[in-house]
């Protein structure tokens, strides 16, 4: 089983969508033993694999996020200010929100680090600017 198939099971859109619950122990190479990974790390995988659609221009401009903002992490930011807005700021509330969010803040800026480096090793490590 490949990596794509195994998440495809995972998220239910692969050949065996219909099966359910899905045996997330067999993905890792736990297929003869018994529940290793549990409950909570497959609802886990089913929450955090699947990815929600960016925001469109028309959401992001109804939520009145400024421009500096209006990334590919806008789709998180919005239910986030929500959330923060709902709950009066506190700064117990919308913790998984926020973990989201900073998460993909994170992994964007691990994106753009990796493609200045590809720059500078194209150029010989010589700056750009």
């Amino acid at each position: 089983m490949t990596v794509t198939e195994a998440i495809q099971d995972v998220l239910g859109t692969g050949e065996k969508a219909s099966e359910f619950p899905f045996n997330v122990n067999s993905l890792f190479g736990y297929a003869n033993s018994p529940k290793v990974l549990g409950n909570s790390f497959q609802i886990y995988l089913l929450t955090h694999l699947q990815t929600a659609p960016a925001a469109t221009r028309e959401e992001m401009s109804a939520a009145q996020l400024p421009l500096q903002y209006r990334d590919s992490c806008a789709n998180l930011l919005i239910p986030l200010n929500r959330c923060r807005y709902e709950q009066y700021y506190l700064p117990w509330k919308c913790e998984t929100e926020r973990h989201s969010y900073e998460k993909c803040q994170y992994e964007e800026f691990k994106k753009r680090v990796a493609k200045m480096d590809e720059l500078r090793e194209s150029r010989g490590g010589a700056r750009i600017n």
